[in-house]
C-alpha cells in the first residue's frame, strides 16, 4: 500500500524512524526494537541509510521484515549521492521485488572519508533529480524531507522554501520534516509552504531529548535550534541520564500533545532505536 493513501483515510498518521545496527553487529539486533515498537501500530515505519548508501542491503532487509513479516508499511531511505542511475534503477527494483512501496527520496551525505566531495559529478545533484526519475521510471510512492529552519546549506528561508516547492512539483507525495523543538516554528513553516502552493501532507519529525551529548552533536549537524526551555533542562538535568530522559520524554510528550491538538497530518517520531521511550511518549499524549 502507498503511504500516501494514509493521509486520506487516518489523521494524524503515527509513524517511526528507525536505523540499521552497526555492520559490527547482527542485524537480527534490531528485532527486539522492532517488536517493541510494531505493538503501537504506528502508520508506517522508515528505515535509512548511511552515508553514501553504506546499510543498503540493511536497510533493505530490514524494511522487507517490517512489510513482508511484520504486515507493516515501510518507507526505505534511499539516497542519491554518488549513485549512478543504473544503481538507483536496481535497488527500486530490489524493494519493489520484496513488495515494498513507499521511499524516502534524498540526497545523502557523501562517504566519511569522501572530502572536498563534488556534488556535480554524480548523475543526481539534489534530492529533486532523485525525486524525478523515481517517479519517471516507477510506481513507487515518493517521501521527502522538508526543513521548517531550512536546509544547512541554503543561505536564504525564502531560496529553501521555492527549492522544496520544486521538489514537491517533481512528484513528491508527502513531507516529512527535520527535526525541531518549537513547534511555533513548524506552524509557521506550514504556513509559508501553503503560501508557496505546497499542498501535499506535511509530517512533523520529532526527536525526543534523551541524551544531552547526543543532542549537542544532532543540531551541530542539522542546525536545528533549540528554545530557552529546552536548554535550561538540558543545563539541569545533562549530568543525571535518567534524569534527563525523564525531562525528555515529558517535552516531547508536550510536543506531539500540542501537534496533535492542532491537526498535524501526522507525527514522525525519530526513535533512535529506542522503543520504551516511544511507549511512554505516546501513552502520555493517549495514543498508546
Amino acid at each position: 500500500m502507498k503511504i500516501s493513501t494514509l493521509y486520506q483515510s487516518q489523521n494524524p498518521v503515527i509513524s517511526f524512524e528507525i536505523f540499521p545496527p552497526k555492520s559490527t553487529s547482527p542485524v537480527e539486533t534490531i528485532y527486539e526494537t522492532l517488536e517493541g515498537l510494531i505493538k503501537l501500530e504506528p502508520g508506517f515505519i522508515s528505515v535509512t541509510y548511511g552515508a553514501g548508501g553504506s546499510s543498503r542491503d540493511r536497510t533493505k532487509e530490514i524494511a522487507a521484515t517490517i512489510k513482508n513479516r511484520y504486515k507493516i508499511e515501510a518507507l526505505a531511505h534511499l539516497t542519491c549521492v554518488g549513485q549512478a542511475v543504473n544503481e538507483i534503477d536496481q535497488i527500486l527494483n530490489e524493494l519493489q521485488e520484496e513488495n515494498i512501496e513507499n521511499v524516502l527520496a534524498l540526497r545523502g551525505d557523501p562517504p566519511a572519508d569522501a572530502q572536498n566531495y563534488d556534488f556535480s559529478d554524480s548523475d543526481f545533484k539534489y534530492a529533486s533529480d532523485l525525486v524525478r526519475h523515481i517517479k519517471n521510471s516507477s510506481n513507487v510512492c515518493v517521501a521527502a524531507a522538508a526543513y521548517p529552519e531550512g536546509h544547512a546549506h541554503c543561505r536564504r528561508l525564502s531560496d529553501d522554501l521555492n527549492w522544496l516547492k520544486y521538489k514537491v512539483d517533481q512528484g513528491v507525495d508527502f513531507l516529512i520534516s527535520q527535526l525541531f523543538f518549537d513547534n511555533r516554528i513548524f506552524y509557521n513553516f506550514l504556513e509559508n509552504a501553503l503560501r508557496v502552493n505546497i499542498h501535499c501532507p506535511v509530517v512533523a519529525g520529532i526527536l525526543p531529548v534523551l541524551n544531552a551529548k547526543q543532542i549537542k552533536r544532532i543540531i551541530s549537524l542539522c542546525g536545528a535550534s533549540m528554545p530557552a526551555k529546552l536548554l535550561m533542562l538540558v543545563d539541569k538535568y545533562g549530568d543525571n541520564a535518567e534524569d534527563m530522559e525523564k525531562a525528555g520524554i515529558e517535552y516531547a510528550s508536550q510536543q506531539v500533545r500540542d501537534l496533535l491538538e492542532s491537526g498535524v497530518d501526522g507525527i514522525h517520531l525519530y526513535t533512535m532505536n529506542k522503543p520504551q521511550q516511544v511507549t511512554e511518549i505516546l501513552k502520555n499524549v493517549g495514543k498508546a
